[in-house]
């Protein structure tokens, strides 16, 4: 019997996401990112939702946010100067398929 193992991309398809448009869960401060040398977001982030701009500016869309908390610890300079968790019943939901 073979097994076939999923893909990062395939199992985060199964994720389903409820977006509160209104409140962003995180918040960056454009000038101290713009300052950070190593910017560890860009390599830390498991869903790959921080990306630089074709100004080297870094952009970010909470939409596909896996709620890990990566980004804030690895953070060093404060630039994300909000990070919670969504209101209730809003965010990721992981499903299993």
């Amino acid at each position: 019997m073979t097994v076939k193992r999923q893909g990062v991309d395939e199992l985060l398809g199964l994720d389903k996401f409820t977006i509160d448009e209104e409140n962003a869960h995180i918040r960056l401060n454009k000038e101290i990112c713009a300052n950070c040398k190593d910017k560890p977001c860009l390599v830390v982030c498991p869903a790959k939702l921080y990306k630089l701009n074709d100004n080297g500016e870094v952009s970010f869309d909470y939409a596909g946010c896996l709620e890990c908390g990566t980004c804030r610890i690895m953070c060093k300079d404060k630039g994300i100067v909000l990070w919670k968790y969504p209101a209730g019943t809003l965010g990721v939901a992981f499903r299993c398929g």
